[in-house]
């Protein structure tokens, strides 16, 4: 059974794949021919020991333990979610965020409330070009109540100001859930589930051009694909807006030769960013 959903969801995510390749060939074709101010793949370095935070560990191999028929119907279902339209029905910008955050609240309604010491909500620029998507806080994120502000927040500062040229406050940033799985390991599938309504109603809130979706658990979760060494660097939709997946930080700290990877992904971005009237400074 488990060769049969390993299968499965790699032929979902080939399926997808190749049609978001033949739908965009224009759109990546003028990414490759997009000028580039000269960026230094050495701008992603960092110290390559493990994230004091404990960052969730990137999963290569996807893990599902529901039988194959359901695992089918679950991706066919979020599938058509992230193609959807979003409706900002919460409005737009600041209020926006303001209202999805005052109906958030304390939140109780998964576990993971259970031992989280801050929700952590999002942050940045409410009215940002670019979305950044990553997986869920880790224990400097717990503290703190902020996305992304340990050993793997440093890097991706790193990443968006030196290949794509962004400060972390010209960008939004959240994250699949909001509380801290325990021993970040990674989020249950009910427990994105939950959270997920709340994500989209930011992303619908912010209106960015491109979002950048940061490793395997938000590739499946947020864009309905298996497996982060298949899909990054390969332009897909969440809600009609373009997306395109890479590496998690926290797995660049620990497989560092994997960064000339990210950077292609990024170079990729900025060029889609800037096609896109994407706005700087």
């Amino acid at each position: 059974m488990d060769d049969l959903v390993d299968e499965l969801g790699a032929l979902i995510a080939d399926v997808k794949a190749a049609l978001a390749d033949h739908a965009l060939r224009g759109a990546r074709t003028e990414a490759r021919d997009a000028a580039l101010p000269e960026a230094v793949p050495v701008a992603l370095d960092a110290a390559d020991e493990a994230p004091a935070d404990g960052a969730i560990a990137e999963d290569v191999a996807v893990e599902e333990e529901a039988p194959a028929a359901a695992l089918w119907d679950r991706l066919a279902d979020t599938s058509r979610e992230a193609v959807r339209p979003l409706d900002p029905a919460d409005g737009t910008g600041a209020e926006g965020l303001a209202r999805i955050q005052a109906d958030l609240g304390d939140c109780r309604r998964c576990g993971l409330c259970e031992g989280r010491t801050n929700v952590v909500f999002g942050v940045g620029d409410p009215d940002a070009d670019l979305l950044v998507i990553g997986e869920g806080p880790g224990q400097q994120e717990d503290l703190k109540g902020e996305p992304f502000v340990g050993p793997a927040g440093q890097m991706l500062d790193r990443m968006l100001e030196n290949v794509l040229g962004l400060r972390r406050d010209q960008v939004y940033i959240a994250n699949v859930v909001k509380c801290r799985p325990p021993g970040n390991r990674n989020p249950a599938p009910e427990e994105a589930a939950t959270c997920k309504p709340f994500l989209l109603r930011q992303v619908a809130a912010v209106r960015p051009r491109l979002v950048l979706v940061l490793g395997s658990v938000a590739l499946r979760e947020v864009l309905c694909l298996q497996g982060i060494k298949r899909s990054r660097g390969r332009e897909t939709r969440l809600g009609g807006i373009p997306a395109i997946p890479t590496f998690h930080p926290a797995y660049l700290l620990r497989v560092p030769e994997d960064k000339r990877l990210a950077f292609d992904d990024l170079k990729l971005a900025r060029a889609r960013y800037d096609a896109l009237g994407g706005r700087r400074g």
